[in-house]
């Protein structure tokens, strides 16, 4: 029997294989698709997942040390100046999906992840002790048993329906949305910025998602070739949707957003190219994250729009969230309740994530009134409480889970912390194991860990931080802090209580 059995070798997947692998568990991973797709998807990461993987030793496998945050941004395509922030919370790592998904299956195979390609999932039953799978493989169908399953596999997740877990939502069907690889006249390009000029609206901005009275534009030169996209709003419903789309579709898709022809012509090199065609935009949101024995992460537990880009950064942090959790719970010493967590912490994101890709929906959108909305809030992006509100939103540092103490880091993402030996809180979280980091005078907290050493990491050292002593959960989150310089009985009492919450009772000494 396997301990954990992942259903797709996406981005979460992989990622959960890699997370459950550190902590001493090799799962298998099915994938019904023979290899990775090389057709474009993400253009890269968005939020804290950016730190999340340089806390890995990822960042530096896909583009070197983590640079600093972004000066500015977008929400509902309209500019969020991120140098009115302190601190700016939104790092972002321009790098295409395929790229971080062969990282994440290159780390995968390192830690010793099985990874089934061409087996997919197709049926599921499950009782007290273990899940059996129905898969099609190469060489034909199998069973595998296994303790848990956790879906990856999408927003059309097949674990997810065979769990009977339900996916309720909204979809909306009057966006259209052209996308295409293509190549703009180099006369257009202005120099200085990268935008592209348009007669009759100066320069649009790389990247910055373009609003008009008739639709949104945008231009996207990327590395891997120049993109853009045309976003439509109609009213019809057109039946011929699967037909094949052509370039003449989207420049004259282009043309009713931006009422002028766009000279776009054939990508240059070999391949694969974007040429897409998508009407509508699913919100949708499971109605548990778990039934039984039955995980889910990522787009299997939640689709909404990709403006803004937070999938990644969601379904990422879906995946560093769970995985330790599972982990403690098949190696019998999790807390009772603790898988429970994994809903109670996540969902809420997803639903955050949702509110706010609907409303940079709603100031997408064509007409009158929604022009009266953005001007008005033009004027609230000039507000710095207003873009640090937005910005935090945005990237997830916002995220405060349940704390257990009053300090203002229990909960929330640890902060980015040098020690005076030059090393980086980042590159003591590679391991993916609890870490207490105490930075005490006399480094004084090192016998509170006394029975949990099996499965909790100390660290001592010196730094000019917000608190004195942290302990660090595995996905990056505080579960106790303190500020005092020789924590007193309570707040030892208080760090007890947090690793017995949270990495279980402790081992008899």
């Amino acid at each position: 029997m396997e301990d954990v059995v992942i259903a797709g070798a996406g981005p979460n997947g992989l990622m959960l294989a890699c997370e459950l692998a550190l902590a001493g568990v090799r799962p298998v991973v099915l994938e019904q698709l023979p290899e990775p797709s090389l057709m474009p998807r993400a253009n890269g990461l968005v939020g804290q997942v950016v730190r999340l993987l340089d806390r890995r030793g990822l960042h530096e496998r896909l583009a070197g040390p983590i640079g600093p945050p972004v000066p500015a941004f977008v929400f509902g395509a309209m500019r969020l100046d991120l140098t009115l922030t302190e601190p700016n919370p939104l790092n972002i790592l321009p790098v295409p999906q395929r790229r971080i998904e062969a990282a994440l299956g290159e780390r995968a195979a390192e830690l010793g992840v099985e990874v089934r390609r061409g087996h997919a999932l197709t049926g599921l039953t499950q009782d007290d002790e273990q899940v059996t799978l129905e898969v099609a493989g190469p060489d034909g169908p199998y069973e595998l048993t296994t303790r848990y399953v956790v879906g990856a596999d999408g927003g059309k997740s097949v674990t997810r329906k065979l769990a009977g877990i339900g996916f309720p939502g909204v979809t909306e069907d009057r966006t259209i949305s052209y996308s295409a690889s293509a190549t703009v006249p180099a006369e257009m390009i202005d120099a200085e910025t990268g935008g592209l000029r348009v007669p009759g609206h100066g320069v649009i901005p790389p990247l910055f998602h373009y609003r008009t009275e008739h639709g949104l534009f945008i231009y996207a030169p990327l590395p891997t070739g120049t993109g853009v996209t045309a976003i439509e709003w109609a009213d019809d419903d057109d039946e011929d949707d699967d037909r094949p789309v052509t370039l003449d579709e989207v420049r004259a898709s282009v043309r009713r957003v931006l009422g002028f022809d766009l000279p776009i012509g054939p990508p240059e090199g070999d391949g694969p190219h974007l040429l897409r065609r998508l009407r509508g935009r699913n919100t949708r949101l499971a109605d548990r994250f778990r039934a039984g024995r039955v995980l889910l992460v990522g787009d299997a537990a939640h689709v909404h729009s990709a403006i803004g880009g937070p999938g990644l950064n969601l379904g990422l942090q879906d995946a560093a969230g769970l995985g330790w959790k599972l982990a403690a719970e098949i190696r019998g010493w999790a807390p009772e309740g603790l898988l429970d967590t994994y809903e109670a912490e996540r969902r809420p994101v997803a639903e955050r994530v949702v509110m706010h890709t609907q409303a940079q929906s709603a100031l997408i959108a064509p007409g009158g009134e929604v022009t009266a909305l953005r001007e008005l809030f033009g004027e609230l992006l000039r507000q710095p409480s207003t873009v640090q509100h937005i910005a935090d939103l945005m990237s997830g540092a916002d995220v405060r889970y349940e704390p257990g103490t009053d300090h203002p880091l229990d909960g929330r993402w640890a902060p980015d912390l040098l020690l005076d030996n030059g090393v980086r809180l980042a590159e003591l979280t590679r391991t993916a194991r609890p870490l207490l980091l105490d930075l005490t005078p006399a480094a004084c907290l090192g016998d509170e860990l006394r029975g949990w050493t099996d499965r909790v990491d100390a660290v001592t050292g010196k730094a000019v931080p917000e608190a004195t002593a942290l302990l660090v959960r595995p996905d990056g989150y505080v579960a106790w802090a303190t500020s005092a310089a020789e924590p007193g009985d309570a707040e030892r009492k208080a760090l007890r209580a947090a690793l017995e919450r949270w990495f279980g009772t402790l081992v008899d000494m």
